[in-house]
């Protein structure tokens, strides 16, 4: 052992302990090396969305969203089948379809017209309610010609059949009836009974029975309408003058200025059926 070793100084740093670096007692690791590596914006994103957290405001929105696009499609698959239906008509069945629009839009355009002039003379009339009970006078008359108790008069058409054969029967004189009608009829008068929605004919022994009451030829009609309208419909090849004449009776058709029809029918009263209005 030299002198050297042998100092104190020497000896007591050979008794001490090897002396410890200070950073590696003093510096602990950060959160960020304990955390691993960091978050990308894509992972934060997909951890955000699953797993997935349904609030119940969400779920009521769903439901509603998916109530709504199922209504959308059913009624998107029945406007395709309407569609396809109208494709595979024939062109005959689509000018008759287009006709029958055309006639309804025609008629609910002259209801709504005839309507707004109602409220247009209500409105305009120093009287509200004399011009009220003066429409509804009109209006009772109106249903009365058409219900066959109140007379009528106005252009229209005779009808004469005469049968000498006693061939012509009831069902003969019923198209005449509903080929008139057809026609624009808006009174018909026969042999003194008048014809209302009900009226039904029947045969009679060698007559005809007009709502039980026994008519016999010739038979009469009296027709009010649009003269330019009945005769037409009853001389149309194939209809009730040529019908008539294939039987052996004799047809006549004259028109006329003015038409009374003053056979009446008694107002009946219904047994059960009340006005609802109030």
């Amino acid at each position: 052992m030299s002198n050297e070793d042998e100092q104190p100084e020497n000896r007591l740093r050979r008794e001490l302990p090897e002396e410890v670096p200070a950073f590696a007692s003093s510096e602990a690791p950060s959160p960020e090396e304990k955390a691993g590596p960091p978050v990308t914006g894509r992972q934060r994103l997909v951890q955000g969305l699953w797993p997935p957290r349904v609030s119940r405001a969400q779920l009521i929105v769903a439901v509603l969203l998916f109530g709504l696009g199922f209504g959308l499609a059913v009624q998107v698959a029945s406007n395709s089948n309407s569609d396809s239906a109208l494709r595979g008509a024939r062109q005959e069945d689509l000018v008759r379809i287009l006709d029958e629009l055309d006639d309804r839009t025609q008629r609910l355009e002259d209801e709504k017209q005839g309507l707004q002039k109602q409220r247009d003379e209500l409105e305009n009339s120093s009287d509200q309610a004399e011009e009220a009970r003066k429409q509804t006078a009109e209006k009772e008359k109106q249903l009365g010609i058409l219900a066959g108790t109140v007379a009528a008069q106005g252009p229209g058409i005779t009808m004469t059949i005469d049968d000498t054969k006693g061939t012509v029967e009831a069902d003969m004189l019923l198209d005449a009836v509903q080929e008139l009608r057809a026609a624009g009829a808006e009174a018909i008068q026969v042999n003194g009974v008048r014809v209302v929605a009900g009226t039904y004919l029947t045969d009679s022994g060698k007559s005809v029975s007009v709502d039980g009451n026994k008519i016999n030829a010739p038979y009469r009609f009296k027709v009010i309408g649009k003269p330019q309208d009945l005769e037409p419909a009853l001389n149309i090849p194939g209809g009730v003058v040529q019908t008539l004449e294939k039987e052996q009776a004799t047809v006549t058709v004259g028109r006329s200025a003015k038409i009374v029809v003053d056979a009446l029918r008694a107002a009946k009263q219904p047994d059960y059926a009340r006005s609802s209005s109030r």
